[in-house]
């Protein structure tokens, strides 16, 4: 079973770096809009390119906290995702990445649809509706999930003994 083992933290290993190289690329393409909105001329064309740029940087940011989070929990620690307190955590990472993102993704497409087409706000407004109620279950998952922490004290020695690893 070791060989398995192996193999999985190579998979994750290549699976992180892969989402480390789309956030670099994302940033540079973001860093290309910006300086060309910039060197274009600061109207509202500009506005909106950063505002898009902007975007770009979000979805940069959810690639590299999903590389990080898989670096982490997967390569590092090689914690095996079952206990409740692992699973809150784990979670908790990851959620609290996609729900900023989103909000971010709902902003820049809601600024869009005000200055190209305000028929599109209805879809700029389904995602932060969307944004808003992920962020209401996970709230919810997390406060669900404190009552079985509760009976698994050790578990979250266990967590925290994991945490000086990655310090």
């Amino acid at each position: 079973m070791k060989p398995f083992v192996h193999v999985f933290r190579a998979v994750h290993s290549l699976m992180a770096f892969l989402f480390a190289c789309a956030a670099l690329m994302l940033i540079i393409i973001a860093a290309r809009m910006g300086w060309q909105a910039f060197t274009g001329g600061l109207d509202g064309a500009a506005a909106q390119a950063i505002i898009e740029a902007v975007g770009l940087l979000a979805a940069a940011v959810v690639a590299l906290q999903i590389a990080e989070t898989i670096v982490e929990e997967e390569v590092i620690r090689d914690a095996d995702i079952s206990a409740p307190t692992r699973v809150r955590r784990f979670l908790s990472r990851f959620f609290v990445v996609i729900v900023v993102a989103l909000a971010v993704e709902g902003l820049v497409a809601t600024f869009k649809a005000l200055h190209e087409d305000p028929t599109q706000l209805v879809y700029a407004a389904s995602i932060l509706v969307a944004d808003a109620f992920l962020l209401a279950a996970w709230g919810l998952f997390v406060y669900l999930n404190r009552a079985a922490e509760e009976l698994e004290p050790e578990a979250m020695a266990d967590a925290k003994r994991e945490d000086q690893k990655l310090k």
